[in-house]
């Protein structure tokens, strides 16, 4: 059962670490990778090299859009090819992230992470929320 009175907080912890882990990959890439060495990443692992400022710059945007609650259910479904693509990616190396070139099993989780977001919906203190579907509040309670 689900407790209704904890679980906006839940969501809250969940989309406020994506959000911070998305900001932490793009400063990863801008910092530590350089553009030009991550686009050439992209490029040994065959997508196009142009790939590389959008890719950083959706996790830029995505993250702070994540922690301050805007519209975490599309942004969490907008983040999830980054996710399959990075686990496509690192498939091929195996399951754990600690092996050379990083295993698989931190974008599987990361991904399943967001599409539970987008799921869970935004949580608490969320700057603005928002409904994939079912019936207005008022209707509800009638």
């Amino acid at each position: 059962m689900t407790d209704t009175r904890l679980a906006p907080y839940g969501a809250l912890l969940l989309r406020v670490a994506l959000g911070v882990m998305f900001i932490a990959h793009a400063y990863l890439k801008l910092a530590i990778f350089t553009m030009p060495g991550f686009a050439g990443f992209l490029g040994q692992v065959g997508l196009p090299q142009i790939f590389a400022w959008p890719i950083v710059l959706a996790e830029i945007l995505g993250g702070v859009a994540l922690i301050i609650g805007f519209h975490a259910r599309v942004v969490s479904i907008l983040l999830l090819p980054i996710l399959l693509g990075a686990l496509v990616i690192h498939a091929p190396n195996g399951w754990l992230f600690t092996a050379p070139n990083g295993g698989w099993e931190y974008p599987a989780f990361l991904a399943v992470a967001a599409l539970a977001q987008a799921l869970i919906g935004d949580g608490a203190f969320a700057l603005r929320t928002t409904r994939i579907a079912g019936p207005a509040p008022a209707a509800r309670a009638a």
